[in-house]
């Protein structure tokens, strides 16, 4: 990771989620193949741990907890920095096979419902996955 590196900053106008329920991993991406958990994860892209070259183009197969379902698709390094776990790569997709996207927003509204602290409706959930960043 080079200074240049740390200098572009990731930016999505999509509210992220942490790649956690109760402290375990439920969103991996197998990239390398490697399986690989994820930081976070958004419609638009995820950070993930370790640094990757910046720009490279990566062909990823995403994975969910205790679901056989998987997304495929491609993704670009946007950046890498110092995270409070280590280094992290932000990357952002750039394709989806068939209906990934579809399908990850159908994840992640299910994250946020099973995260959720108190009652929340399906349509409030989907409301803050398609919606613009919270933070």
């Amino acid at each position: 990771m080079t200074d240049s590196n740390a200098a572009v900053p990731e930016r999505r106008g999509r509210q992220r989620f942490v790649a956690q329920r109760r402290g375990a991993d439920c969103f991996w991406a197998v990239v390398d193949g490697r399986r690989e958990p994820l930081c976070d994860l958004s419609l638009e892209g995820f950070g993930l741990g370790g640094t990757f070259d910046v720009g490279r183009r990566i062909d990823v197969v995403l994975h969910r907890a205790a679901v056989p379902d998987e997304i495929r698709g491609t993704v670009r390094v946007a950046n890498c920095f110092a995270g409070a776990a280590g280094a992290q790569s932000g990357c952002v997709f750039e394709h989806f096979e068939g209906d990934g996207r579809e399908r990850l927003r159908d994840w992640l509204v299910a994250h946020v419902i099973a995260s959720a602290t108190v009652p929340i409706t399906e349509q409030d959930a989907e409301r803050i996955v398609c919606g613009p960043s919270l933070v």
